[in-house]
């Protein structure tokens, strides 16, 4: 099964999202098959009403809570986008799954959910 196209932007994710985890293992499952890396990756920009009102917070200090959610969105948008990947490629779990950022050039930034698709059983 092809890795691409990616999935749509937001159709029904198959798996849990409590079957993702960092590690190599999942507690309680074993892992039955590897089906190899699977990632979601999202572009995003920062709008010019974000910008200024980011920049209104930087002079008052403390948490700039505009950029804090939109990177909270888009971390959020690439983990589902790895799980439907995953699901694809008949996977119930991710394990060793991880986050990657690059800025493309000055306000867009690429965020990259990736991991290793496994099908588990339980114990």
């Amino acid at each position: 099964m092809s890795a691409y196209p990616y999935p749509p932007a937001q159709p029904m994710v198959n798996l849990d999202p409590t079957m993702v985890t960092t590690a190599l293992e999942l507690p309680g499952y074993k892992i039955v098959r590897s089906l190899g890396v699977v990632r979601g990756i999202v572009v995003r920009s920062r709008n010019i009403f974000a910008t200024l009102g980011a920049g209104l917070q930087t002079i008052l200090g403390g948490n700039i809570t505009l950029y804090s959610q939109l990177c909270e969105k888009t971390r959020q948008d690439a983990f589902i986008m790895m799980m439907q990947h995953a699901a694809q490629h008949g996977g119930n779990a991710v394990i060793m799954a991880r986050y990657d950022a690059n800025e493309l050039m000055q306000g867009v930034t690429e965020v990259l959910a990736y991991g290793t698709a496994v099908y588990v059983e339980k114990l």
